[in-house]
């Protein structure tokens, strides 16, 4: 029969204080079995209580696992200045949208500012007889809008101007040939997901020109789980975690840093990562909102399930030499290796399914008792 044996804690904290919710332990077990102690193995016989409780060491599982609250959090990347002066008209774009080549991000007195690639910040008039990076980057936008099929050489000819004229008749405006510094926002890389100072473009906001106001987000989110500096010391780097998605899905990922708190001495960060440098949160990264913290229940996996033979780990007993054993209600000895421990339990390998092995009765949370104990019920959760 399989049970499940669950413990749970809880606290109030502040923010981004974490809340342990609750620790879990499976356990499959035969009839007569079902006893959880502490995983502090006993000491020699001599110095334990003469009354005996006894269990079967049964065929089961072992595991332990950590309910805490993932934070995710978007680090918002400076990427784009802005040229045009005077008042916002309009907002083209919400916090996280994408922005491809081509694509308005607001309005300056009815004139569009347009996002287009290129590592050269607009700076300049763009006209007839111009030479420079940043024409090549005006003639790489007006062929990738298909304004444009001559050379991008960086020089500012007829056929540049031309197609200058047919971008701007596109956009409504009047097709003087001329690119103003204001018309263009150049971006490092497009496609990708764009952000805008909320405080300085909105309608009716005064822009001067020179604001950097347009920020680009990286892939993912940042992923980190607060813990307390002694959470922390059973979380190594390589821990394995489960987040639960938004949509109600599953994301993978393992501790790869323990990083310290800049808001308390006694608390730590575990920077959370996935396989491969893939996005802990797959194809749907765009559900995380991108402005604030979002708190996303996770489960830390501190002790991997591992299946065996199961015994409480009160019946181990360890010798001065080191080795452990288990004691048959006969009181013979029979050596074991134990090759896992979480809450109270412990698989071990060296004995069969089926023997009875004797635990103190002053064991925590067991009663004084010659005879076998039916199975637990499991304990409700939180």
């Amino acid at each position: 029969m399989l049970v499940q044996v669950l413990t749970a804690t809880e606290r109030t904290a502040p923010r981004r204080t974490p809340r342990l919710i609750a620790a879990t332990v499976l356990l499959g077990v035969g009839a007569g079995a079902g006893w959880a102690a502490t995983s502090v193995f006993a000491p020699p016989d001599e110095v334990t209580a003469s009354t005996y409780t006894y269990v079967d060491v049964v065929d089961g599982e072992v595991g332990s696992s950590v309910r805490l609250t993932t934070m995710a959090a978007w680090r918002q990347v400076p990427a784009g200045t802005n040229r045009a002066a005077g008042t916002v008209t309009s907002v083209e774009l919400a916090a996280g949208d994408e922005v491809r080549t081509g694509s308005v991000l607001y309005s300056v007195e009815l004139r569009p500012v347009v996002a287009a690639v290129g590592t050269v910040p607009a700076f300049r008039p763009i006209g007839r007889d111009a030479q420079g990076p940043d024409v090549r980057q005006l003639q790489q936008l007006l062929t990738d809008l298909g304004h444009y099929d001559g050379l991008v050489d960086g020089g500012f000819g007829p056929r540049t101007e031309a197609a200058v004229k047919a971008w701007q008749d596109s956009l409504g405006l009047p097709a003087d040939g001329v690119v103003q510094a204001g018309d263009l926002v150049f971006l490092p890389e497009l496609p990708g997901r764009v952000t805008l100072d909320d405080e300085l473009v909105r309608p009716g906001a005064s822009l001067s020109g020179g604001e950097q106001l347009v920020s680009m987000l990286p892939r993912q989110p940042e992923f980190t789980i607060p813990v307390s500096r002694a959470q922390a010391a059973t979380m190594p780097v390589g821990t394995a975690v489960e987040i639960e998605a938004p949509d109600g899905g599953a994301w993978s990922a393992v501790i790869v840093a323990q990083e310290p708190s800049a808001e308390a001495d006694d608390q730590v960060g575990l920077r959370l990562g996935a396989a491969g440098g893939t996005p802990i949160c797959v194809d749907a990264c765009t559900k995380i909102p991108v402005l604030g913290d979002a708190r996303l229940s996770s489960t830390v996996i501190t002790q991997a399930p591992t299946s065996g033979l199961v015994v409480p780990a009160a019946a181990l007993r360890s010798s001065a030499d080191g080795a452990v054993a288990v004691i048959d209600r006969e009181g013979r000895s029979h050596p074991v290796t134990v090759l896992a421990s979480a809450r109270g339990m412990a698989v071990v390998d060296g004995v069969r399914a089926g023997l009875r092995v004797r635990v103190p009765a002053d064991a925590p949370g067991e009663a004084a008792s010659t005879e076998p104990r039916a199975p637990q019920q499991p304990a409700a959760g939180r």
